[in-house]
C-alpha cells in the first residue's frame, strides 16, 4: 500500500465538496518509518497502525514495506486523547536472511503513544521495549487496557529505545543504568536472540527460539512477538535456555573476539531472570522510605536524608520527592519539596482522594501535608500537637476519607476525620488506653474490607487489630519478630513482613529508631551485621512473611521463608492478589514475588507463599537495601533504595571518602511484572 500525498488527498476531497475533510487531511500528520530485522531492512512486511484503548484495538491504516524496509502513512492521528498508537510489522524478508522467501515468524512491535514522531523505526529493540512495558496489556498483536495504564506504559518505552532510530533510549544508557546495572546487556541479548529468528541465523533459528520461550502453560509461541511476550511474563523460567541461543546463533568466529551480533553489549553468562529494571534518581531523593502513587501515577516518597550530607542514620533531615510515571523527577533537584514541617521522612506516606500527600518525619517529629504541586498545606513546624508527637511512622487513608497515623516512639495513634488536618486528635499513647497499650514500636498499618485497622509492631511478636469505629476493642495476633510491612489482599488476608523471622526473640534491633550498635572487637558495622545474622539461636537465617486470615488465624504454611526473603521490609499486593516484598538485608538486596491466596493467578504448580522468582529473588540491577515496594497502574514494580553503604550509616567514624553514601540512591523500576492496581491506594489494593 503506497502513501497517499496529503495535498493530493485534500484536492480530491475539495473537488467532491468534502471541504471539512479536506482541511483535516491537509493538516494531518504523516508517519514514515522503516522495519529492520537482524540489523538489516525487512522488505515486503505488512505494517499495521493500531489505536489501543479500553476495548479491542482499532486498525487505522496498513502498508507494505519496500525493498529498503520503508513504509509510510498519510496520517497517524490518534482517534482520541486516551488512545495509544502502535505499529505491528508482520512477515517479510530481512536483508540479513540468507534463506530465500518471506519469513512468517517475523512479528515486530513499536508502541508510539498518543503523539507519535514523524519518523519511526520498528525492530527487535523497539519490540523488547514495547513488550516489557506493556506486558500487562498485550496479547498477541492486541494491546488494550485502561487509559492511565496505557499512557504510563507508552511513556516508558523511550526510556529503553529511541522511537525514531530504533537505537538506545536515554535512561537505559545514562550513568545510573549503563554502568551500574546489567540491564543494557540483558536488553541487547534479548534483542539478539529475537534477531536470530528474523535473520534465520540458522535454518531452525525460529524453532529454537520458540522452544526456549515456551511458557509453563499454554501453547508455544508462533512468532517473534508472542515469544517476547512469553519471556516477559515468565522471566524466571529457565533463563539459561534463551541465553544458550547466543552461542547457537552467533558463535565467535575463529580468530575473533566478539560474537557477530546486531546489538551490543551482550551477556557473558545467563541472568537469573530476564528482567529489565531501570534506576532513577534526582528530585532530592536520598534514602527513600514509604512511597505512594497519586491519581496520575506519580510517585511520592519521603526521604530519610538530604543529598550532599555526610551520613549517620541518626541525622534525619530529608524532604519529599516526587517522580513521574516514567521515572523523571518532578520535585526540586537537590532539596526535594520542603516546608510544612517536612524533615526526615519515614515509613509513613499516603495520598488522599484530593491527591494531597501525607508524610511523617523523624527529624521534626511531625506530620506534613503537601498539595499535588508540592506546596505545603501544614504550618512551618508541621502538625505536632504542640510538641506532643514523638517519632512518627505509618500513615493510611481509609475508604471513608479518614487518615490514621502511628507514632513509633511514644506508641501513639493519631486520627484525622475525613482527612481534615486541622481537626486531628491523638487517640491514645503508651499505656494510656487501648489500642496503644497493645502497641510496641508500632510501625505500619492497613485497613481491611470490614473497616478494621491492623497495626504491625516492630518491638513485639504480634500485630494489633481494632475497629476504626471503636479503637478500644483490641485483638492481638501472633506473628514473627520485628514486623514492619503490612498489606491486605482482596479477600481480607493480612500479609506481614518479619525482618528477623521467627527465631530472634532476644535479638536487639539493629536499625529501628536510629540505634547505633557495634560489637566490641568487630571493626566494621557491616561485619557486625553479618556476624549477628549468622549466629541466630533457635531460628534461621533471614526473615519471613506471615499470612493471617481475616479472622486472625495463621494461614497454612505461614510464615513463609526462602532465599528471596533475607530481610523482608515491606509488602505490596498486586491486582492478582500476589504479593511483592522488598528486602533490607545486604548492599544489593533482592525483591521477590510470592504466590497469593488466589493460586489460579499463579503459574502452574505454585501454591500460596511460594516464590514466583529465582531462588534468590529478583536482583536485576540497581538495587540496594530497600524499604518500600509499590505497584503502579501499569503493573510496574518500584523499589525504594534506603541504605547503600552500611558502614557510612552506623560506623562511629565512616570513611571520609564514602561518608555521604549512607542514604540509598534512587528508585528502581521493574517493568510490567505485576497486575496493575488503582492509585492512589485508599484502603486495600484494588485491581484495574
Amino acid at each position: 500500500m503506497r502513501k497517499v500525498d496529503n495535498a493530493k488527498l485534500a484536492a480530491i476531497l475539495l473537488t467532491t465538496g468534502m471541504i471539512g475533510l479536506a482541511a483535516n487531511a491537509a493538516a494531518a500528520d504523516a508517519l514514515d518509518g522503516r522495519v529492520f530485522g537482524g540489523g538489516q531492512p525487512v522488505a515486503n512486511s505488512t505494517v499495521t497502525l493500531w489505536a489501543a484503548g479500553a476495548g479491542a484495538p482499532q486498525q487505522l491504516a496498513q502498508a507494505r514495506t519496500d525493498g529498503d524496509g520503508h513504509f509510510s502513512f498519510a496520517s497517524a492521528n490518534a482517534p482520541g486523547p486516551d488512545a495509544s498508537l502502535y505499529l505491528v510489522a508482520k512477515g517479510g524478508h530481512s536483508a540479513a536472511d540468507k534463506i530465500d522467501g518471506d519469513n512468517p515468524a517475523i512479528a515486530l512491535l513499536t508502541v508510539l503513544g498518543n503523539k507519535p514522531p514523524a519518523q519511526v523505526a520498528i525492530n527487535e529493540m523497539t519490540t523488547v521495549a514495547s513488550v516489557w512495558t506493556h506486558a500487562q496489556f498485550i496479547e498477541g498483536a492486541e494491546i488494550k487496557g485502561h487509559a492511565l495504564g496505557l499512557r504510563i506504559a507508552a511513556g516508558n518505552v523511550p526510556n529503553f529505545v529511541d522511537l525514531q532510530s530504533g537505537g538506545w533510549g536515554e535512561a537505559i544508557q545514562d550513568p545510573l543504568n549503563s554502568g551500574q546495572t546489567p540491564t543494557m546487556a540483558n536488553f541487547a541479548t534479548l534483542a539478539d536472540v529475537l534477531a536470530g529468528c528474523a535473520s534465520r541465523a540458522t535454518a531452525d533459528a525460529c524453532t529454537q527460539l520458540f522452544a526456549a520461550a515456551t511458557p509453563p502453560k499454554g501453547a508455544a509461541p508462533v512468532d517473534m512477538l508472542t515469544a517476547a511476550q512469553s519471556i516477559a511474563r515468565y522471566p524466571w523460567r529457565q533463563p539459561e535456555r534463551l541465553f544458550a541461543l547466543l552461542d547457537s546463533f552467533y558463535p565467535v568466529p575463529q580468530g575473533k573476539n566478539l560474537r557477530p551480533v546486531p546489538f551490543m553489549p551482550y551477556l557473558n553468562y545467563p541472568p537469573s531472570a530476564w528482567v529489565l529494571p531501570l534506576k532513577f534518581d534526582g528530585g532530592g531523593y536520598r534514602a527513600g522510605g514509604k512511597a505512594m502513587f497519586d491519581s496520575e501515577g506519580n510517585l511520592w516518597v519521603g526521604d530519610n536524608f538530604s543529598v550532599g550530607w555526610q551520613g549517620q542514620d541518626s541525622l534525619w533531615q530529608g524532604h519529599a520527592s516526587k517522580f513521574a510515571p516514567n521515572g523523571r523527577p518532578l520535585s526540586p533537584k537537590t532539596t526535594g519539596f520542603t516546608g510544612g514541617g517536612m524533615e526526615g521522612g519515614t515509613f509513613g506516606a499516603a495520598v488522599d482522594s484530593h491527591d494531597n500527600a501525607w508524610l511523617t518525619s523523624y527529624g521534626s517529629k511531625s506530620i506534613t501535608v503537601f498539595d499535588k504541586n508540592g506546596k505545603p498545606l501544614t504550618p512551618a513546624e508541621g502538625i505536632t500537637f504542640d510538641g506532643r508527637l514523638g517519632l512518627m511512622q505509618g500513615v493510611i487513608v481509609t475508604t471513608s476519607g479518614d487518615v490514621w497515623v502511628l507514632g513509633i516512639e511514644k506508641r501513639q495513634l493519631v486520627h484525622f476525620p475525613k482527612g481534615d488536618w486541622t481537626k486531628g486528635r491523638i487517640v491514645c499513647e503508651a499505656d494510656s488506653a487501648e489500642p496503644c497499650k497493645s502497641f510496641m514500636a508500632p510501625f505500619h498499618l492497613g485497613v481491611d474490607q470490614q473497616d478494621r485497622i491492623w497495626v504491625s509492631n516492630s518491638g513485639v511478636d504480634h500485630v494489633t487489630r481494632f475497629p476504626a469505629s471503636d479503637p478500644t476493642k483490641v485483638e492481638n495476633f501472633k506473628v514473627g519478630f520485628n514486623s514492619s510491612g503490612l498489606a491486605i489482599d482482596s479477600k481480607g488476608n493480612v500479609w506481614v513482613t518479619e525482618r528477623f523471622g521467627s527465631g530472634l526473640l532476644g535479638m536487639m534491633h539493629l536499625v529501628d529508631m536510629g540505634i547505633r550498635l557495634k560489637l566490641k572487637g568487630v571493626e566494621a558495622a557491616s561485619d557486625y551485621l553479618t556476624e549477628t545474622m549468622s549466629k541466630q539461636k533457635g531460628g534461621r537465617f533471614g526473615g519471613s512473611v506471615a499470612l493471617l486470615r481475616p479472622d486472625g488465624s495463621a494461614y497454612a504454611g505461614s510464615p513463609f521463608t526462602g532465599g528471596g526473603l533475607p530481610g523482608p521490609w515491606a509488602a505490596a499486593v498486586d491486582g492478582d492478589d500476589n504479593v511483592w516484598v522488598s528486602n533490607f538485608a545486604m548492599p544489593s538486596s533482592p525483591i521477590v514475588q510470592l504466590c497469593g491466596v488466589r493460586t489460579e493467578t499463579c503459574p502452574p504448580g505454585f501454591k500460596t507463599g511460594d516464590q514466583i522468582a529465582p531462588p534468590g529473588g529478583y536482583v536485576g540491577g540497581g538495587l540496594q537495601m530497600q524499604t518500600d515496594i509499590a505497584v503502579d497502574p501499569a503493573g510496574n514494580v518500584w523499589a525504594m533504595n534506603n541504605w547503600q553503604d552500611i558502614d557510612s550509616c552506623v560506623a562511629f567514624k565512616p570513611n571520609e571518602a564514602l561518608s555521604t553514601r549512607c542514604g540509598g540512591q534512587g528508585v528502581v523500576i521493574f517493568y510490567g511484572m505485576a497486575k496493575p492496581v488503582k492509585s492512589p491506594q485508599i484502603g486495600p489494593a484494588q485491581p484495574w
